[in-house]
């Protein structure tokens, strides 16, 4: 994936209380990208992306609670509602050697053997290792991003290469 563009890290979905605040998805893997001060971009299905800047953040039951320093009413807030949350890709730490984001490994072709198996469609976490999602043709398959199964993941050429045990 490029080191630039927009990565979606969230959508609102409703808002809370009357000073402005919002409810919102996150996709994000820690908080990061909500931390007072920080810049996220947000897009309207109406309308263009605009740069908020976060006044506040607290998770909050399945969701987070958010704040922008310009949205101040429950009027305000609901004007967003349905909207998309964004970060610059440049924002991201660099990761290190034999680490990827989930971003990067969606839409990557899968071969088992030399053999195409489909691409990454895309990836949960079940707590002992995360899980490729792919698809080809109806056909889905699970699996799991472990050492013994995953033998080479390259971005650059767009390929993951795996050996699948017998069943899988």
């Amino acid at each position: 994936m490029e080191k630039g563009g927009d990565l979606h890290i969230g959508t609102v979905v409703g808002v809370h209380g009357i000073r402005g605040y919002l409810k919102a998805v996150s996709f994000a893997e820690n908080s990061e990208p909500f931390t007072r001060g920080k810049q996220v971009y947000v897009k309207i299905a109406k309308g263009g992306r605009k740069a908020y800047t976060v006044r506040d953040y607290k998770p909050y039951k399945n969701v987070i609670r958010i704040a922008f320093e310009t949205v101040e009413t429950r009027k305000a807030a609901e004007e967003l509602v349905g909207a998309k949350l964004f970060i610059n890709r440049s924002e991201l730490p660099e990761t290190g050697d034999d680490t990827w984001y989930w971003c990067d490994l969606i839409g990557l072709e899968v071969y088992a053997d030399h053999a195409y198996i489909g691409r990454v469609e895309y990836i949960f976490a079940t707590g002992s290792n995360d899980v490729l999602v792919v698809r080809d043709d109806g056909t889905e398959r699970l699996i799991p991003v472990i050492e013994s199964i995953v033998r080479q993941i390259d971005p650059e050429n767009k390929k993951i290469l795996v050996t699948l045990p017998e069943g899988l």
